[in-house]
C-alpha cells in the first residue's frame, strides 16, 4: 500500500474546513452546552479529520479503510448533532442547510474514497 500525505488529501482539507466552521459556530451557543453539545461536536469534528490523518500511518489497505470508515461515521453523528442545534433553535436555517450540504458532501467524498480500497 501506498502511503498518503493526509495534508494532500481533499477529503482531510475538507474536514478542516467543518472542524473551523464547527468552532464558529459552536461559540454562539449557550453556556449551558460547553460541557455538553458544544464539546460533543468539536471532538467529532475533530475526529473526521484525526481518523483520516491517523489513516494515512497505516500499512495496509484494510486498516486505512477501517479509519476512512471511523471518520465517516463521526461526520454521520457530527450531521445528527447539527439536527439537534437546529430542532434547539442554536442556529438559523440557513446555516443549518448550508452546514448540512457540507457535511453530506464530505460524507460523499469520504465514501467514494474508501471504494478506491475496496
Amino acid at each position: 500500500m501506498k502511503r498518503h500525505n493526509f495534508k494532500k488529501l481533499q477529503i482531510w482539507s475538507d474536514s478542516m474546513e467543518l472542524t473551523d466552521a464547527t468552532y464558529k459556530m459552536t461559540k454562539t451557543f449557550p453556556d449551558y452546552e460547553k460541557f455538553g453539545l458544544v464539546s460533543q461536536m468539536n471532538r467529532c469534528a475533530v475526529s473526521i479529520a484525526s481518523n483520516i490523518a491517523e489513516g494515512t500511518s497505516k500499512s495496509t489497505d484494510k486498516h486505512f479503510l477501517k479509519y476512512l470508515e471511523n471518520s465517516l461515521g463521526s461526520a454521520f453523528e457530527w450531521e445528527t448533532q447539527l439536527i439537534v442545534c437546529k430542532r434547539q433553535n442554536y442556529i438559523e436555517k440557513e446555516m443549518f442547510t448550508d452546514l448540512e450540504k457540507q457535511v453530506t458532501r464530505l460524507q460523499s467524498k469520504i465514501s467514494n474514497f474508501m471504494n478506491r480500497f475496496e
